[in-house]
């Protein structure tokens, strides 16, 4: 089919033309990242066609609870996040940092840091909220923090492909947090899936990169009805979130609740395994690994993803600083929802809800802060955030 006409800026494209989508950014020598089913779970893997992606599938969440379901529609992402995101791609849960080998006839050792040209990885199917999630991680590892970091390079190969959410699942939040269910700015291009008759796709370039990959899928025009119902979906999105936190003043909040009582209630039922900062889009603390061969001629040195919650985290010479449930507990939300501004200029949580339902005792967070707030008398009603972004 023709290339788009440069005066429209909505497309619309049929349910058939992910293939062309997929077919397009593999010639453009990305390997290109999506959903799909696997294992009991929507998680993220190398897509080789849009066969791979989970048509006709949704989620059900609960706190602690994930369940597959069929969809009564053949949606490609009719369906909530998934226990990874796209963190384990740009900051990898594993990483060798540098290896060293003794020099044969002569002292010391040959340092060789782990420095390969990064992957071209498209993202297909990002959420608003993990496009969030991104952006906040590019203000902690990225530039201009730290030029020339491994994230900076690998995030400088990244082509997004942003998802507006027209169903969120029970346990998100985005709205309340300003992060969706419309898609920010950041993406290359961006998909509004209409699942109903016939199953098709608003498309909008967002970037250069974007643009110049539109003449390569099979687009028309958006009709106006179709454009208007996709808008409308996202607007229901937003009305339909299974959760909200009121963030009104929430920084002061928590910073005033240092010995609140419902500190001990939450360490009764937190096992500290720290499920909810491995599944956080943002949550970014690591930890270093040296090794060596027996011979000590060879020596690697390794980083991998770390937690608040580990006894040995906060540890100094003396023992660890937050030795309890409670007081790691209270470190980690205190540092999501508060501190984080400080240091970033913006909270560290995007309203995802993957801490809720990947806890293995399904603690809320959202239930915690209110729970906080009223035991400090304020019993507000909830500010829910407008769905402002693109579309």
């Amino acid at each position: 089919m023709a290339g788009p006409e440069q005066a429209a800026t909505h497309w619309q494209m049929s349910a058939a033309g992910l293939d062309d989508l997929i077919t397009a950014l593999i010639a453009e020598s990305y390997r290109v990242i999506g959903p799909h089913v696997t294992q009991g779970a929507i998680g993220l893997f190398e897509l080789a066609s849009a066969r791979d992606l989970p048509f006709g599938w949704g989620v059900e969440l609960a706190p602690g609870a994930y369940r597959l379901r069929r969809r009564d529609d053949s949606a490609a992402f009719g369906h909530s996040a998934g226990p990874g995101s796209w963190k384990q791609f740009l900051h990898p849960p594993r990483q060798k940092l540098w290896e060293a080998d003794r020099n044969r006839g002569s002292t010391g050792f040959a340092i060789e840091q782990d420095a390969g040209s990064p992957a071209r990885l498209a993202f297909l199917g990002v959420r608003p909220c993990d496009l969030r999630a991104i952006q906040i991680q590019d203000k902690v590892l990225g530039e201009p923090a730290h030029p020339g970091s491994a994230y900076a390079l690998r995030r400088s190969a990244i082509f997004i492909i942003a998802v507006n959410c027209t169903e969120p699942g029970e346990t998100c939040f985005c709205s309340s947090m300003g992060t969706g269910p419309a898609a920010g700015p950041g993406y290359d291009l961006l998909l509004t899936e209409l699942a109903g008759q016939p199953h098709s796709f608003i498309v909008e370039a967002g970037s250069p990169a974007g643009e110049r990959l539109l003449p390569s899928l099979p687009l028309r025009p958006a009709d106006p009805v179709r454009l208007q119902d996709a808008r409308e979906a996202v607007s229901a999105a937003a009305r339909n979130m299974g959760r909200s936190m009121d963030v009104t003043g929430i920084r002061e909040l928590l910073a005033a609740s240092q010995d609140a009582a419902r500190w001990d209630e939450v360490a009764a039922r937190c096992l500290t395994c720290g499920n909810c900062t491995m599944a956080c889009p943002t949550c970014f603390c690591t930890t270093v690994e040296d090794s060596t061969d027996l011979a000590g001629d060879h020596a690697e040195r390794w980083e991998r993803w770390a937690s608040c919650f580990d006894l040995d985290f906060s540890r100094l010479h003396g023992g660890p600083v937050r030795s309890t449930g409670r007081s790691r507990y209270r470190q980690w939300l205190t540092h999501k929802l508060g501190t984080w501004n400080d240091q970033f200029g913006e909270s560290g949580c995007v309203g995802c809800g993957r801490c809720i339902v990947w806890c293995p005792v399904g603690i809320d967070l959202t239930e915690e802060v209110a729970a906080i707030r009223a035991e400090g008398g304020d019993t507000g009603p909830s500010a829910v955030a407008g769905a402002a972004g693109s579309l």
